[in-house]
């Protein structure tokens, strides 16, 4: 079996028995949830448009549009990219937007 593979099952294990109670086994992790006003917050934070805002997380500017007149809210991978917005993570950020403002 290969390293991925290995690595794959062994994080399965973990996962279960995290489940199961063991909490030694591995962690977990928050995925913050956003107010429509504090997306809102965000993309002007960094003078993004609906559309702009919407190339960096991989969704339509309906999609976000829907999220800041709360409508919806983003799904747990989306959140994740707001999260990596709002906490200032200068290199990261300027790597995901560094496609966005061409657009």
């Amino acid at each position: 079996m290969s390293e991925l593979g290995q690595r794959l099952i062994a994080s399965l294990e973990q996962a279960y028995e995290y489940e199961k109670g063991d909490k030694t086994k591995g962690t977990s992790r928050y995925i913050s949830f956003y107010t429509p006003d504090e997306i809102a917050k965000i993309r002007k934070k960094y003078s993004l448009t609906q559309k702009s805002l919407g190339e960096v997380l991989d969704v339509s500017p309906r999609t976000v549009e829907a999220w800041e007149t709360g409508i919806n809210t983003p799904s747990g991978p989306a959140s994740k990219l707001l999260h990596l917005l709002d906490a200032d993570n200068e290199n990261k950020i300027i790597e995901m937007l560094s496609t966005a403002k061409q657009g």
